[in-house]
């Protein structure tokens, strides 16, 4: 079978333009064209059924951690047995430090950021920019394949002396460098495989979008979830370096007993104290700026692909053109230039320099404006507009409304003297699920529904995808809006027990109405799970556009074959060209020259 491979090169870059290669396309073994491939939408999908995966065992982990608030040291029916014969517990108290590490490692390096970055970026970003692949094919495979020691090293903690990690999933120190835990050691390899397999995205994505654009798609023609992946990566370009190497550091306090992050009268201990140099001791707080330097903007690189996502979901289910597409992109790359400057929020009960926490609190606080840009112009979106009400419409609609929830509680937490009485609270834990779970994985949900039938050439059930979104809607919700009000209560998080202490006790019904919902979450899921695979299979089959988008993915065959596209594009337009008055449809394809056909009609 003869295939054309095209080399675009945005024009007006002071590049040539599109380089045309004629090859024979040999077809490739199951092995060569389902695993290890380097097809970006072969990736994609893998990046995305591993991710899935995954979210399925981090939201076990976080059951078990929710029968625990509400019902402290008892057995949960039949899993209680199998995991602890002996005890009869379902969790002991070192298990629970286990769980909330894992938990948090799990959804954030091995969920969230491999949906959002990994599988829709892979998939997404060569079709919206007209290119037939990715700028480095094995790389991108490289890229996946660093998850898989990654994965090997999480879950080998649990089965080796001492189990799991058990630090917290931000690994502070010194707790996190003496701790007797083997599996601590394993969770920072994972982070470095991790590390490796993101920067390999990374650099495909900055490179891919820069330079193989299609003719005549300038940077101001993108949409919004190619910017949104553009950033994100920046972000991971300029910030994961530095997690890295602080893992690495944090590796050799483990093995070699340097001292980078453990004190000298710790080293004492595990070192000769004859050998011992007073001065070599290190500083637990350098690893909270190195850690924070990157997870701060790590909370972006999940938040910002989502808003791209959303905003390109809501523009064509609304029919109508993003309104402020400019100050849309200004503002994304505001909220990730910011949050470079910030990192220090996060410890303000460290005991820093109060001039110092002025500014991180300043700079914090500068987050809303361009945050509010982007509500204001959903919302300006959505204003007189023709609105489908269709599955990913309501989780774009459900994406916007939790991140306005996390949006504004994190105004107030950012008031140093306020984070002083919250801070490791439950209202940390509800703020950061309402932007990074209520907010992207109501975004993930959105775009598996909007995408899917790109990807697989059959429509998701659209009864089941409402009845999906309804129940997670309000379950989601009925979890973590409740949570403002233990941590006003003063509860604090990651404690197994709180009720030891009387004056909690009071707060038991709570949690116990908090565990119910989330039970009634994962439970709903199943939705989710059956409308997935039996439309997998099963589906309705989907034409080339079935949801009459404008931008360049719509342009491809579905499912895409090799090389993405069966004829040569060129870009006329923007990506949201709704409700436009010159065309009997209600939209105008970015690749549709308007003035050829009128040229030929004439």
């Amino acid at each position: 079978m003869s295939a054309e491979l095209v080399t675009p090169v945005a024009p007006g870059l002071g590049t040539p333009g599109w380089v045309r290669e004629h090859h024979e396309h040999h077809e490739l073994g199951f092995l060569r064209k389902y695993v290890f491939s380097t097809d970006h939408k072969v990736i994609g999908i893998q990046f995305m059924f591993t991710g899935l995966v995954f979210f399925l065992l981090g939201g076990l982990m976080a059951m078990a951690i929710r029968w625990q608030l509400a019902w402290p040291w008892t057995e949960m029916p039949v899993v209680g047995k199998l995991l602890f014969p002996q005890t009869g517990r379902v969790i002991t108290p070192e298990f629970y430090t286990m769980l909330f590490t894992m938990h948090g490692t799990i959804m954030i390096f091995f969920v969230i950021i491999p949906l959002l970055t990994g599988a829709f970026g892979n998939y997404l970003i060569p079709l919206m920019i007209g290119a037939p692949d990715m700028a480095f094919p094995r790389l991108n495979m490289i890229g996946y394949w660093a998850m898989i020691p990654a994965i090997i090293f999480v879950l080998t903690g649990f089965f080796v002396e001492g189990g799991a990690a058990a630090a917290g999933w931000t690994a502070y120190p010194p707790l996190s460098t003496i701790a007797g835990q083997g599996g601590q050691t394993y969770w920072l390899l994972a982070l470095t495989f991790v590390g490796l397999s993101s920067m390999c995205g990374a650099i495909n994505y900055v490179t891919t979008i820069v330079k193989m654009r299609a003719p005549g798609l300038t940077l101001m023609r993108m949409p919004l979830a190619v910017w949104s992946l553009l950033i994100a990566a920046l972000l991971q370009l300029f910030a994961l370096p530095v997690l890295t190497a602080a893992s690495i550091m944090q590796l050799l306090d483990r093995v070699l007993h340097t001292g980078f992050f453990t004190p000298a009268n710790l080293l004492v201990n595990q070192l000769n104290p004859e050998t011992l140099d007073a001065a070599a001791g290190g500083q637990p707080l350098l690893w909270q700026h190195l850690f924070w330097f990157y997870s701060h903007p790590a909370v972006y690189i999940m938040v910002v692909p989502a808003m791209g996502m959303a905003s390109d979901i809501i523009a064509v289910h609304a029919r109508k053109p993003i309104f402020g597409y400019k100050p849309m992109v200004y503002s994304m790359a505001s909220i990730a230039g910011l949050g470079f400057i910030v990192w220090g929020h996060h410890m303000f009960a460290s005991g820093m320099n109060p001039a110092l926490g002025m500014t991180f609190m300043v700079s914090t606080i500068m987050i809303a404006l361009p945050s509010a840009i982007k509500v204001f112009n959903w919302l300006g979106t959505l204003w007189g507009s023709r609105i489908r009400l269709t599955t990913p419409m309501l989780f774009a609609l459900g994406f916007v409304s939790m991140f306005i929830i996390g949006g504004l509680s994190g105004i107030w937490m950012a008031a140093t003297p306020v984070d002083i009485y919250i801070h490791d609270t439950y209202i940390v834990v509800a703020h950061f699920h309402y932007v990074v779970f209520a907010g992207s994985v109501l975004a993930i949900f959105a775009g598996i529904y909007h995408w899917f039938p790109k990807m697989f050439g059959r429509m998701m059930n659209e009864t089941l995808g409402k009845i999906h979104f309804v129940g997670t809607f309000v379950f989601t919700n009925g979890v973590f809006y409740m949570m403002h009000q233990l941590g006003l209560a003063g509860l604090m998080r990651r404690t197994a027990d709180p009720y030891a202490y009387e004056v909690f006790a009071h707060l038991k019904p709570v949690n116990v109405f908090i565990s119910i919902c989330a039970f009634c979450l994962l439970g709903w899921q199943v939705f989710f799970a059956f409308n997935f695979f039996h439309s997998l299979f099963r589906g309705r089959r989907a034409g080339r556009n079935p949801w009459s988008g404008a931008s360049l993915e719509w342009e491809a065959p579905t499912p895409p074959g090799h090389g993405n596209f069966d004829r040569e594009l060129k870009v006329f337009r923007g990506p949201y060209e709704y409700a436009a008055p010159e065309v009997e449809q209600d939209f105008v394809a970015q690749a549709r020259d308007l003035r050829a056909e009128v040229a030929e009609s004439a």
